[in-house]
């Protein structure tokens, strides 16, 4: 592996890229282009982005320092939530203010339905399913939060309901809950097979696109950028980086705005359909703190993501993910067989939601999306295509902000509160009288 790669976890371990249809994008940018807008970042983020704009008939080229979803667009679990994980909406709106927090809260919540589009008109190959999320409640004392879940996302036009623990075991075959939150607009596909899709559909519309073309610098030189790789470079008005947790050193400090955290994902090898494992194709979440989400790929492999312990290999992150599939369903085998591990990176900040950077006059940053890959991609690709457009800063979806270092204690911060969570989850386990849980 390159020296300049050393931080990030192997790309050849990932299922996704092994099942996704094969990637067409082999070019390497070389000598000078002109382009109106300029994308650093061939995940999610700046390919909404590019086939937003392309669409337009703007003049866009995307580079990409490896290859399209090399980053956490190819190697996250595959889960298409449209939810606010660690905010309720109430708390969105308080963040950003109630214009510009309904505005994210709409893009958000309505991103499932949008990817849905696109994948359908753009014919794109990536194992999509929308047959909604499932969020459990592990003890009765879960129910009362889920019910203000049901609430406030109906009250914001979705179609979300508590399900009693009978429906739960029908929808995903778990033993042992006490009922759930439904979200029918929850989906699940092959990440990677987005990617590759989102990079075609821009092509087809004009976006220039270039693979193996790291970014080394960008200039101002009068009025426009100029960027620039090892083999070569674009001219243009604007620049957007979309790097994320992959960020290197093409902007000065951009990769101290975040913190890296990684997550786990495990797939089994294809399992038979007579198994009572997630029998409606559904998003399963197992309600706990350290969050434990799975789903089946189109082969009828079983594929879930947690984060891992602090301390342990290969094998003790996959005993990990055996237990606790085991615990909700018992009916698998006792020697569950796994074809991949892998860890993706996330790049975490203390809000937990994308931050908005501005780093010069027609250069814009964003990083922070903290593990909410496949919908907030998407929101993210309309905000910095409504940038690009000349939108008034006022009336973006999220705060264009001065760019600046994340906390020292985002380094240990999120592992922290992990344990926390677990701690008070066994103690409610504990306090409702139920069996403790892997």
């Amino acid at each position: 592996m390159r020296s300049h790669l050393r931080r990030f976890s192997p790309i050849g371990d990932v299922l996704w890229r092994k099942t996704a249809p094969p990637s067409e994008f082999k070019e390497v940018l070389s000598g000078h282009r002109e382009a109106e807008i300029c994308i650093v970042g061939g995940g999610f983020c700046g390919l909404h982005t590019a086939l937003n704009l392309a669409k337009e008939g703007r003049s866009v080229i995307l580079l990409e320092a490896e290859e399209i979803g090399f980053g956490g667009s190819g190697r996250n679990a595959g889960h298409c939530t449209p939810t606010f994980h660690h905010y309720s909406l109430n708390s969105i709106r308080r963040l950003l203010g109630e214009k510009r927090g309904e505005k994210l809260i709409q893009l958000q919540l309505n991103a499932a339905d949008r990817i849905a589009d696109i994948v359908h008109e753009h014919n794109i190959d990536c194992e999509w399913v929308q047959n909604g999320y499932v969020m459990a409640a592990p003890t009765p004392g879960n129910l009362s939060a889920l019910q203000s879940k049901v609430d406030s996302y109906n009250a914001a036009g979705q179609s979300t309901y508590l399900a009693d623990a009978e429906e739960v075991r029908k929808l995903t075959g778990m033993k042992g809950q006490f009922g759930g939150w439904v979200h029918p607009g929850g989906a699940h596909l092959n990440p990677m097979g987005l990617s590759r899709g989102l990079a075609m559909a821009a092509r087809r519309h004009g976006a220039g696109l270039f693979v193996r073309s790291r970014v080394t610098e960008a200039r101002r030189t009068g009025r426009k950028w100029k960027v620039s790789t090892t083999e070569g470079s674009v001219i243009a008005k604007r620049v957007i980086y979309t790097t994320g947790a992959y960020t290197q050193a093409a902007w000065p400090k951009l990769d101290k705005s975040f913190r890296i955290m990684r997550v786990m994902v495990g797939a089994t090898k294809p399992l038979p359909d007579a198994i009572d494992v997630l029998p409606e194709n559904v998003t399963a979440h197992d309600g706990r703190g350290n969050i434990f989400v799975y789903k089946r790929d189109a082969f009828g492999r079983i594929v879930a993501s947690m984060f891992p312990r602090l301390f342990g290999g290969r094998e003790k992150m996959l005993r990990l993910l055996t237990r606790r599939l085991q615990y909700h369903h018992p009916s698998l085998p006792a020697d569950i067989e796994w074809d991949c591990l892998w860890t993706g990176e996330l790049d975490m900040q203390p809000l937990t939601i994308p931050r908005l950077y501005h780093l010069e006059e027609g250069a814009v940053a964003v990083t922070g999306l903290s593990g909410r890959g496949v919908p907030t991609g998407y929101t993210v690709g309309q905000v910095l295509s409504d940038w690009a457009r000349d939108m008034p800063h006022n009336d973006l979806a999220l705060p264009i902000e001065p760019l600046r270092r994340t906390p020292l204690y985002m380094s240990f911060g999120p592992q922290l509160a992990l344990r926390g969570y677990e701690m008070r989850d066994r103690f409610s386990e504990w306090r409702s009288g139920q069996k403790m849980r892997p």
